[in-house]
């Protein structure tokens, strides 16, 4: 287990997580071997890929992504749109409508078809695989205090594989002061537990309201809590954070559990991110993500 500990406070929806809550991500080197890459994976839930992707092609999408906000206004004016320096305000409305196209554009559908990622997820699954097709890019704006709960995927995935990964991959360069996804260590083996449990209190469900992350059985939408100093208590662990660049791609598992930390960016910075899921392609797939990705989906 890394011991290495942070030496500042991180927010997330209001709980502070203070420093001896906080531990580091293990980056792995993607060109280890494929067995030494899955046993990792089982051991930790997670693989942190370093530069598996180009860099500049990250920052070049970064760099499309953000110049088609420019008619919101989300951008600084006079600045780079590589840059993602947030201007303080968006036209909400436009914004939403240029964002429900991002997810469509042919650009992005290449980006998350990258060759670097179906080529590992193919040697790391063994065999051919599926990308599904819902797949969900996301800005945030510095200081915007509403985070991701914790929460682990199966919850919105039941209809399919619980063999599904997640790539979460930072779309430009995001230390620790913005956010980024932050690990429960340890929650692999405590997600599965938690959602034999879930299973067992939706077995007299309906069919629909079994694999759904809204059903009675569930609160906060699917999220175990928003709570995240409180819920690392209780499993007496930590959150492990890094310092992500563009080039890095995060693995989970679907049980893996996970949140995002408030944006504090001192150049008052946009995060932006994707997250991605690829399962090999002869294993059951939730039907219900074989549609775009829309803010109203309910997914």
């Amino acid at each position: 287990m890394n011991t290495e500990t942070l030496d500042r406070p991180l927010i997330s929806n209001g709980f502070t997580l203070p420093p001896q809550m906080l531990g580091k991500l293990q980056p792995t080197d993607p060109s280890l071997p494929m067995n030494d890459l899955r046993e990792q994976y089982r051991a930790q839930g997670y693989l942190w890929l370093k530069q598996v992707l180009d860099r500049n092609e990250v920052l070049a999408f970064r760099h499309r992504f953000f110049a088609a906000f420019e008619e919101a206004g989300l951008l600084a004016p006079g600045s780079d749109a590589v840059d993602g320096i947030y201007s303080g305000y968006e036209d909400k409305e436009t914004a939403r409508k240029i964002l429900m196209e991002a997810v469509r554009w042919a650009s992005y559908e290449s980006f998350c078809f990258a060759p670097p990622i179906w080529q590992f997820y193919e040697a790391f699954l063994g065999g051919p695989v599926y990308l599904h097709k819902r797949k969900i890019v996301r800005y945030t704006r510095p200081y915007d205090p509403n985070c991701t709960g914790a929460h682990y995927d199966l919850t919105y995935l039941r209809g399919g594989t619980d063999s599904v990964c997640t790539s979460w991959i930072p779309i430009g360069d995001i230390p620790v002061e913005m956010g980024g996804l932050v690990y429960l260590e340890g929650s692999d083996r405590w997600g599965r537990e938690t959602e034999e449990e879930f299973r067992r209190k939706n077995a007299e469900l309906s069919p629909e309201e079994r694999i759904s992350a809204y059903n009675k059985n569930m609160t906060q939408g699917g999220w175990l809590s928003k709570d995240l100093p409180n819920l690392a208590a209780r499993m007496g662990t930590r959150w492990l954070v890094a310092d992500y660049e563009a080039g890095d791609m995060m693995v989970h598992s679907a049980y893996m559990i996970h949140a995002a930390t408030l944006n504090e960016s001192s150049e008052n910075r946009l995060r932006l991110s994707t997250d991605i899921r690829y399962q090999l392609v002869r294993e059951e797939i939730d039907q219900r993500w074989q549609n775009h990705w829309s803010l109203d989906d309910m997914l």
